[in-house]
C-alpha cells in the first residue's frame, strides 16, 4: 500500500523552512540596502557640538539645511562625503550659531532645502520595506496555521480508514496455508463479488458480515489481506481503536463517514481489525453516564443492518476475544458468518512450513514432518518466526543452506528462549539441575501415557536452567484421565528426584513452575473436567468478570463451603498420588537416574536415541504407531 500522508508532511515541512529562509534573506538584504543608502547620502553621523567645533576652526565648507532645526548635511573641507548632523531644534538658533561661530575669511555656504513630503515618505518606506515584508510573511504564516487548525478540527470526525492501493504487492489465497476451511468460506465471498449474478439468479444473498475469530498469530489479518488481493474490489481497512476518541460523538461520526465512503465505492469490502476494541458488550459503563464506545457500537449496528440497506458492502472483522463482543453484533444480518481461525493441526503446520521453506535454500536433511510434530500447539506466526530464526542462524554461521540442526535450534529459541551460556552455575547447582531434569525424563520415558522424550538438556535457555522436550505421539484434541494423571506425575518427577537424592532439606526452588502447572491441572480435573469420583461429573465455579475489566478475572463460587473443602481434598489427593507414582518410578530405577545424571553433566544435552541406548527400550506408548516409533528413535545419538 502506498500512502501519501508522510510525503505531504515532508513537503509541508520543506516549504515551511524555505519560507523562513526567505524571510531571513530579506532581512539581510534590507539591512544591506539601508547601510548603502546611508553611505550614499554621506550618512556619517556627528554630534552638533562637534559641528560647532569644526565651524570655529574653519573646517566647514558648506551646510545644507534639509529639515530646518532638525537635520543638517555638512560638507567639511578636504572631505568628499557629507556628514549628518542633528540640528539644534530651531532655525533661528542655527542661523545665530552660523553667524557667530563662523571665522572671518572662511565663508560657509548655506543652502536651505525643503524636501517633498512624498519623497521623504518614500525614503522611509524603502528603508522599512524589509520589516514590512517580514510582518506580512509572519501574518500569512499565522493565517495558514489557523486555517490548518480549523481544517483539522473539521476533519476530526472523518474516518481514518485507508483504501488498499493498487501499487501494493497483494496477497492471495496461495500465500495462506494451514486454514483450509476458513479459506473455503472466504472463497465464496470473493466469488460472489466477482460473479454476483449467478447467486442473485437463485435468490441467494451474500452474508453482510464475516467475523474472523481465533487466537493471536493464526492468520486472521493475513486471510483478510488475501481476500483483498483476490476480490479485485475496493478494500478499506481500519483498526477498531481508530474509532474511539476522548471527544463525545467522534466514534459514531467516523463510523458514518466510513460507510459513506463504502457506499460510493460499492461493491467493496470494509475490514475492521481488532473489533473487540470498539465492539465490546454494552451496558458496562460505571455510574450510568454517557459511554462513547456504546454510541460507536450503536452506530455500527445501524450501519450494518439498519433502516437503510447497505447492499454490496461486506464487513469483515477480526478479533481474539469473541466472548466480549456485543450480542447484537453477532446476530444474523450483521456478522452472519463466523470463521474460526484456530491453531493449525499437524497437516496445517506441515503445509505452513512447506510454504515458508519453499522460498529459502534448505539442505536435504530438513524433514518437514518431523518439524511439524515438534511444533504441536504453535501458531502460523510462531512457525514463520521459527523459519526466520533458522535463516538467521545459517547466515550468522556463514553456511549456504538451512539445515535440520538450524531448524531445531530455532524451535528451541521460539519455545524456550535463547541459550544462555553466560549463566555459569556452580557444580552443586549443575548437579541439582541434572537430577531435576533426569527425574522428569525418567518418568516421561517409563510411563506409557506420557509422550516420547525428544531432548533433555541442562543448558540454561530463556528463564529455565534446564528442560525436557517431549514429542507428542499424535495429534490429539481430547485427553483421557490416564493421560492427565501421567502429566501430573511427569511434572512432579523433578521434585521427586531432588528429594530422593538430597533428602527433604535438599529440595530447591527449581520446581516452582512445575508445582504451579500441576496444581492448575489438578484443579481443572476436579472443577472443570469432572474427573474426581468424590465430586462427580459436575462443573464448579463460573469464570467471568465485569465487562469493563475483561472476562476471566473472577470466579463466582456456585458451591458450598463443604464442597470447597472436598475440592481441596481431591486436588491434594491427585497431586499426592502423582508424586507417589513419580517417586516410585525413580526409586525403582535409581541406578538409571545416577547414570543419566552423570552423562548429562558430561554432555549437557541428550536426545531420544541416547536415552534408549542407556535405559533400554521404553514401554509401548499409547496411541503411537510402530513405524512412527522407529522413525523417532533412529535419530543419531548426540545429533544437534
Amino acid at each position: 500500500m502506498r500512502y501519501t500522508r508522510g510525503r505531504e508532511s515532508r513537503v509541508s515541512q520543506r516549504q515551511h523552512w524555505m519560507g523562513w529562509l526567505l524571510v531571513f534573506g530579506l532581512v539581510v538584504v534590507g539591512a544591506h540596502l539601508m547601510q548603502n543608502a546611508r553611505q550614499q547620502t554621506g550618512e556619517t553621523t556627528r554630534e552638533y557640538s562637534d559641528f560647532l567645533d569644526q565651524l570655529r576652526q574653519g573646517k566647514v565648507q558648506s551646510v545644507t539645511v534639509v529639515e530646518p532645526g532638525r537635520l543638517l548635511l555638512v560638507q567639511f573641507r578636504g572631505n568628499e562625503r557629507r556628514v549628518r548632523v542633528p540640528g539644534p531644534g530651531s532655525l533661528e538658533v542655527l542661523d545665530r550659531h552660523l553667524a557667530r561661530e563662523q571665522p572671518s575669511g572662511m565663508p560657509v555656504k548655506v543652502e536651505y532645502v525643503t524636501p517633498s513630503p512624498w519623497a521623504d515618505a518614500l525614503r522611509h518606506l524603502v528603508l522599512a520595506t524589509p520589516l514590512l515584508v517580514l510582518l506580512v510573511l509572519l501574518y500569512a504564516n499565522l493565517l495558514r496555521q489557523v486555517g490548518a487548525g480549523n481544517a483539522q478540527a473539521m476533519s476530526f470526525n472523518r474516518s481514518r480508514a485507508r483504501r488498499l492501493s493498487d501499487a501494493m504487492p497483494r496477497k492471495t489465497f496461495d500465500d495462506v496455508a494451514g486454514v483450509d476451511e476458513a479459506k473455503e468460506e472466504l472463497v465464496e465471498i470473493v466469488d460472489f463479488l466477482r460473479q454476483g449474478e449467478k447467486y442473485q439468479r437463485l435468490g441467494a444473498q451474500i452474508p453482510k458480515g464475516v467475523l474472523l475469530m481465533g487466537p493471536p498469530g493464526c492468520g486472521k489479518t493475513l486471510l483478510a489481506r488475501a481476500v483483498a488481493g483476490e476480490a479485485e474490489v475496493p478494500f478499506f481497512h481500519i483498526s477498531g481503536s481508530d474509532f474511539v476518541e476522548m471527544f463525545v460523538g467522534v466514534g459514531a461520526s467516523r463510523v458514518r463517514d466510513l460507510f459513506e465512503q463504502a457506499k460510493v465505492n460499492r461493491p467493496c469490502i470494509v475490514f475492521i481489525d481488532e473489533l473487540d476494541a470498539v465492539g465490546r458488550q454494552r451496558g458496562a459503563g460505571l455510574g450510568g453516564g454517557h459511554d462513547e464506545r456504546e454510541q460507536t457500537v450503536n452506530q455500527l449496528l445501524v450501519e450494518m443492518d439498519g433502516f437503510e440497506p447497505n447492499a454490496g458492502i461486506i464487513v469483515m472483522a477480526a478479533t481474539n476475544r469473541p466472548d466480549i463482543l456485543d450480542p447484537a453484533l453477532l446476530r444474523p444480518g450483521r456478522f452472519d458468518r463466523r470463521v474460526v481461525v484456530d491453531s493449525p493441526d499437524f497437516g496445517g503446520r506441515r503445509d505452513i512450513l512447506a510454504l515458508y521453506i519453499k522460498a529459502k535454500p534448505v539442505a536435504p536433511d530438513v524433514d518437514i514432518d518431523v518439524l511439524a510434530r515438534q511444533t504441536a500447539g504453535l501458531t502460523g506466526a510462531d512457525l514463520y518466526s521459527i523459519i526466520n530464526e533458522a535463516s538467521i542462524l545459517a547466515a550468522g554461521r556463514d553456511e549456504p543452506l538451512i539445515s535440520m540442526a538450524h531448524c531445531e535450534e530455532a524451535i528451541e529459541r521460539v519455545v524456550a528462549g535463547r541459550e544462555r551460556r553466560s549463566r555459569v552455575l556452580t557444580p552443586t547447582e549443575r548437579a541439582s539441575v541434572a537430577n531435576h531434569e533426569a527425574g522428569h525424563a525418567l518418568v516421561s520415558y517409563f510411563l506409557p501415557s506420557c509422550p516420547m522424550v525428544h531432548k533433555v538438556t541442562i543448558l540454561p535457555r530463556g528463564m529455565a536452567l534446564g528442560y525436557v522436550l517431549t514429542l507428542p505421539n499424535e495429534e490429539r484434541f481430547n485427553h483421557t484421565r490416564a493421560e492427565l494423571l501421567a502429566r501430573l506425575a511427569q511434572g512432579l518427577g523433578g521434585r521427586a528426584a531432588e528429594e530422593l537424592v538430597y533428602g527433604p532439606d535438599g529440595i530447591t526452588t527449581g520446581a516452582e513452575n512445575d508445582l504451579e502447572r500441576v496444581t492448575d491441572l489438578a484443579r481443572a480435573m476436579v472443577c472443570d473436567y469432572g474427573m474426581s469420583p468424590a465430586i462427580g461429573p459436575r462443573a464448579l465455579g463460573r469464570h467471568h468478570g465485569p465487562i469493563f475489566l475483561g472476562r476471566d478475572l473472577a470466579e463466582e463460587r456456585n458451591y458450598s463451603e463443604q464442597i470447597a473443602h472436598t475440592v481441596d481434598e481431591e486436588i491434594r489427593r491427585l497431586v499426592d498420588d502423582a508424586y507417589a507414582q513419580a517417586t516410585s518410578i525413580i526409586s525403582e530405577r535409581r541406578a538409571e537416574l545416577e547414570k543419566l545424571v552423570a552423562v548429562l553433566l558430561e554432555r549437557e544435552t541428550l536426545h531420544g536415541g541416547d536415552l534408549e541406548a542407556m535405559l533400554g527400550p521404553p514401554p509401548a506408548k499409547v496411541g503411537l504407531a510402530a513405524e512412527e516409533l522407529v522413525a523417532l528413535e533412529t535419530r543419531p545419538a548426540g545429533a544437534q
